[in-house]
């Protein structure tokens, strides 16, 4: 029977995820933890997937609004639950739901923010994310004046009273640097520890171009606002 730990929330935003969804959160609840997942306005049957799911939390999304988006209506869910500790993770299958262990033991000795990181050993990340992914970690490394490995990695964990203190506000893939951001000039402890890269061929998500211009254009804007860390 597997250990009950529900002070752990793992938090899993999900689009057009019906092959993977299953599997993801069926292992992550398996483990013990609560699961909530947040369906982003699916268009494949993701949402009746999750309905059928048992011991699974949802919230579903009439339409697409973006990663951002659905994160921060899972972090409202989290923070008005019992649970202490809230893990992201995937729904993809690129990250392994036996880490999650490793992330809490991390906030356990003393980070208030732990990030994984896969690029000591990025296996078969495909080299456009692995280049873009090196660039805009060394740009915001140097924007936080510490160094994040992976500033990228969706895969990470957060104390309830370290996300309090988050002032968020976007929409898509960049509420990952913009919590980095935030975590920073609040001055809270961030770790990077190592993690597997597992890709297996899927589509990412992630389009190189349009992000990419979201990103910088949301560093312009997040300088201009908070200042210089």
């Amino acid at each position: 029977m597997a250990r009950v730990n529900a002070s752990v929330c793992v938090l899993i935003p999900a689009y057009n995820e019906e092959k993977n969804i299953a599997c993801v959160a069926g292992a992550v609840r398996d483990l013990g933890f609560t699961v909530l997942v947040v369906d982003d306005g699916s268009t494949d049957s993701t949402a009746k997937i999750l309905q059928d799911l048992p011991g699974i939390y949802s919230i579903l999304s009439p339409v697409n609004e973006g990663k951002g988006a659905s994160l921060r209506k899972g972090f409202e869910w989290f923070l008005s639950s019992n649970s202490d500790v809230v893990v992201l993770m995937d729904a993809d299958g690129q990250h392994s739901p036996d880490e999650v262990e490793v992330f809490v033991r991390a906030l356990e000795a003393g980070a208030d923010f732990v990030v994984g990181n896969r690029m000591h050993s990025p296996g078969r990340m495909p080299w456009l994310r692995r280049w873009t992914n090196r660039f805009m970690s060394a740009l915001l490394s140097a924007a936080s004046s510490q160094r994040i490995p992976d500033t990228q990695c969706g895969y990470r964990a957060l104390k309830k009273d370290a996300l309090q203190r988050l002032r968020l506000s976007t929409g898509r893939f960049e509420i990952e640097s913009e919590m980095l951001l935030e975590a920073a000039r609040l001055g809270l402890k961030i770790r990077s520890i190592p993690i597997r890269s597992v890709y297996e061929g899927g589509d990412s998500k992630i389009n190189p171009f349009t992000d990419t211009i979201r990103f910088f254009s949301f560093l312009f804007k997040y300088r201009r606002r908070k200042g210089k860390i």
